[in-house]
């Protein structure tokens, strides 16, 4: 493979590099690894402003970075919210000096994410904010998302649905049913996200504006989407690596480190959220990353914060997840992982690019035969919160390259220049 002024000059077969000496090009043999373009996350906090102990962008798009990933929409649960034009500039901002990977704001639905009132949704977006999402607090308020609905038909942009009615979702802590049972926590049913699904995909149908559904956890929640795509309403889904991958039985082992939101749901609801990627049901895998610091996980379960590390075991969680003991279908992968989201969040003209001579030179490469087990203290991220600390994946990313920058190499494995102060960080969204 060469690049050549930020772009994929040529990609040829194993051993016939046909090497160059230009000087503005570069070669490198990735014989033996998969080369995919690079990742997109609709669903990343990076808790800068409000928490660096937790994450910063700089941390937080590191880790992106050496999770292949090109671009992250950062979650507007920050303090002070990003819930004005100017929060939303700062986070550009901020991003284009210390950023590994595109960052692009996400702005907040409602003012400071209380649910009481709109935030300024029109200047947000000519700001730069492509979504809108309350995350961690879900719209509960339907008059207030039919109009942030019809502010994103407005604007082009789309809002995304933290699907939790807190009337029925209450204290919940873990599944309802076997893991509650087992445990003595409080439960926290299926319901309580499949009522707000079934509420905002009719909304959505009665406005026109894209709503897109995260992290989706249950076998229910599968069905009311699918019903929703039949009937043409705008709407998209997305799932986590760990809802495709762990069940509530792990809950009941009292580690924090499995305590999520939505919690983690049984084996049959893991099935059906599979064979719904699969089909197209669930438009895209989204990390929902959400560090926090190791004093405030090692606490009891209940006072222990929701929230897993996400972007750098992604990839090979979703790879074993779709394998079923074997090779997973990779051109799903790149789908659902790349292509899909970027259109999802209208980035199609920068990430999700095919992998061909004259395309951006923003890809990841990855190794199929890792056999890589998962250290927490080896985590790029700020945080260790991994559930994944301990467990084996045949699969791991090895570099990442956006725009002919390399932000991530694991082993050396590129002769590419990295990004450095005579090369520095990739751009962040502009709007």
């Amino acid at each position: 493979m060469t690049v050549r002024d930020g772009r994929i000059a040529t990609v040829t077969s194993p051993g016939n590099a046909g090497g160059t000496s230009a000087a503005d090009t570069t070669t490198a043999d990735c014989d033996g690894l998969i080369m995919l373009p690079a990742l997109v996350d609709l669903h990343t906090h990076l808790r800068e402003p409000g928490d660096a102990a937790s994450e910063t962008i700089a941390s937080g798009t590191g880790a992106a970075a050496h999770g292949g990933y090109s671009d992250v929409l950062a979650m507007a649960n920050c303090v002070p919210a990003t819930d004005t034009p100017e929060r939303v500039r700062h986070i550009i901002e901020r991003a284009a000096r210390t950023a590994s990977c595109r960052v692009h704001p996400v702005g907040a639905v409602t003012s400071g994410l209380a649910g009481r009132s709109l935030a300024p949704l029109d200047a947000m977006a000519a700001a730069g904010a492509l979504m809108f999402s309350d995350d961690g607090v879900c719209v509960e308020d339907p008059r207030l998302l039919l109009r942030a609905l019809e502010a994103a038909r407005r604007t082009g942009t789309f809002v995304a649905q933290h699907a939790q009615c807190p009337r029925l979702a209450e204290r919940g802590q873990v599944n309802a049913g076997a893991a509650a049972h087992a445990t003595g926590l409080p439960p926290w049913p299926a319901t309580a996200e499949e009522t707000i699904v079934a509420r905002d995909v009719v909304i959505a149908g009665a406005t026109g504006g894209r709503l897109h559904i995260c992290h989706v956890s249950t076998a229910g929640t599968v069905e009311i989407v699918r019903w929703a795509k039949s009937r043409g309403w705008p709407v998209t889904a997305e799932v986590t690596p760990h809802h495709l991958l762990l069940t509530d039985l792990l809950a009941r082992d009292g580690d924090p480190l499995h305590k999520v939101n939505p919690p983690l749901r049984t084996a049959g609801d893991v099935a059906a959220l599979r064979a719904a990627l699969r089909d197209g049901t669930i438009d895209a895998v989204a990390t929902d990353h959400a560090p926090h610091t190791a004093l405030s996980k090692d606490n009891h379960w209940c006072e222990a914060p929701f929230g897993m590390l996400g972007l750098e075991t992604a990839l090979p969680v979703v790879a074993k997840a779709l394998g079923d003991g074997g090779e997973p279908d990779w051109g799903l992968l790149a789908t659902v992982m790349s292509t899909r989201p970027a259109g999802i969040a209208g980035l199609a003209d920068v990430a999700g690019r095919p992998l061909r001579a004259g395309e951006p030179a923003t890809f990841t490469l990855v190794d199929p035969e890792a056999d890589w087990r998962v250290d927490r203290t080896e985590s790029v991220s700020a945080s260790d919160n991994t559930p994944f600390h301990g467990m084996t994946f045949g699969h791991r990313v090895v570099a990442t390259m956006v725009e002919g920058r390399v932000t991530a190499d694991i082993g050396r494995r590129l002769a590419f220049p990295t990004a450095d102060a005579d090369n520095p960080p990739v751009s962040s969204s502009t709007g």
